[in-house]
């Protein structure tokens, strides 16, 4: 039923995403800060939606699950047994990891494989459910150290957006089982501001709270979904997706129906999780200042000695490129270990645009299986 309010409000949810807004999540409620947040919690949060279990569309690549854990499935892209392992960690951030092999001339996994990277590993999260409601970043850490096992270590670590700072941490913690770690579009400094993360900072902790408890300890994709949407109102998906694409007309179609399919099975999200990454990472910046205890021990980001490349894109609306670029002065990895690459899109065209995907993802994928970095991991390794 439409519920009737001052026109001086924010237009109605409707439905879907903006393309680039898939990442958004912690912002998400800031947008809303004034009378509009607490508008919509009036108006939907109270409202009990259905579980985000409608099934993602089926991944492009085969693969096979090697382990289910209760934050994720691991996932074995490998076409065989030799060479050094990569594990993608995909966002947690509402929508499921397919955004690392979303489509065909479309997917990090396959241009992976194009690069001769035989073993590729994807964390596939799960969607919360009541009983997950108090997993914590801990929690997806120790599942994560756990899939490194079984995978055996060391790896290549490659992190995306808010798998990006997942992996940091994980590096910093435990430093001897990661060989090379790529960040994509990753927030690490929130020092380098944008006007999402003021937007964060400046929201009391009680609004994020406050949707955590209406949830019962779950945040709601398809609550969380509705949110994005009227936050950034003017957002065309069409041409978003067509910027991030770059594909013919026919094929274009085919991919904005498949994406549509996979912005309509939203995961949901652990409130104990939710309000941890919202304070402890956008609010209060404890990665980058050396303040971030993981599993028992503070991480120091100094600890991270590994070759690291830092990719980055010119037009990104979610995170900016000094966030992510912050890390080359934050970690111990001498700059001579440190490849930066920039790309000229939008945030999501450094997971699935074609251009990105031929141009900087081959490059990671040739600084992965080359032998520029040995010397330093010779040295780390006997150390």
């Amino acid at each position: 039923m439409r519920l009737d309010r001052p026109t001086s409000e924010p237009r109605e949810p409707t439905s879907g995403a903006s393309p680039d807004t898939f990442l958004l999540w912690p912002f998400a409620a800031a947008k809303f800060a004034t009378d509009s947040f607490r508008w919509w919690l009036e108006t939907y949060a109270g409202q009990l939606a259905p579980p985000s279990a409608t099934d993602a569309p089926d991944w492009t690549t085969p693969s096979e699950v090697t382990l289910q854990l209760a934050s994720m499935r691991l996932r074995d892209f490998s076409r065989g047994g030799e060479g050094r392992p990569v594990l993608i960690c995909a966002p947690f951030a509402l929508h499921s990891a397919l955004v690392a092999d979303f489509a065909p001339g479309h997917s990090i996994v396959e241009t992976l494989h194009g690069g001769g990277i035989e073993r590729v590993f994807v964390t596939d999260w799960r969607s919360a459910t009541p009983d997950m409601r108090y997993l914590s970043i801990d929690s997806y850490l120790a599942d994560l150290n756990i899939a490194i096992d079984e995978i055996g270590p060391p790896v290549d670590l490659v992190g995306l957006c808010q798998g990006g700072w997942l992996s940091l941490v994980y590096a910093a913690r435990f430093s001897h089982k990661v060989r090379r770690l790529v960040l994509v579009g990753a927030p690490i400094d929130m020092r380098a501001g944008s006007e999402l993360s003021r937007l964060v900072a400046e929201l009391p902790s009680a609004g994020f709270e406050e949707l955590v408890r209406r949830g019962d300890g779950i945040v709601s994709g398809r609550h969380m979904i509705q949110l994005w949407s009227n936050a950034l109102v003017g957002h065309d998906l069409d041409e978003l997706l067509q910027r991030a694409l770059t594909c013919e007309p026919a094929e274009r179609e085919r991919y904005r129906e498949r994406f549509r399919a996979w912005d309509d099975a939203p995961l949901d999200l652990p409130g104990a999780y939710y309000l941890q990454v919202v304070n402890w990472i956008f609010k209060e910046n404890r990665i980058a200042e050396d303040r971030f205890v993981a599993l028992g021990r503070t991480v120091r980001l100094g600890d991270v000695t590994a070759p690291l490349f830092l990719l980055t894109a010119d037009a990104d609306e979610v995170v900016p490129a000094a966030q992510t670029l912050a890390a080359a002065r934050l970690v111990g990895t001498p700059a001579a270990f440190v490849e930066q690459a920039s790309e000229p899109c939008t945030h999501l065209g450094l997971f699935m645009g074609r251009a990105a995907l031929g141009d900087s993802w081959q490059r990671v994928a040739r600084w992965l299986t080359g032998a520029a970095t040995a010397t330093l991991e010779g040295k780390a390794a006997a150390g």
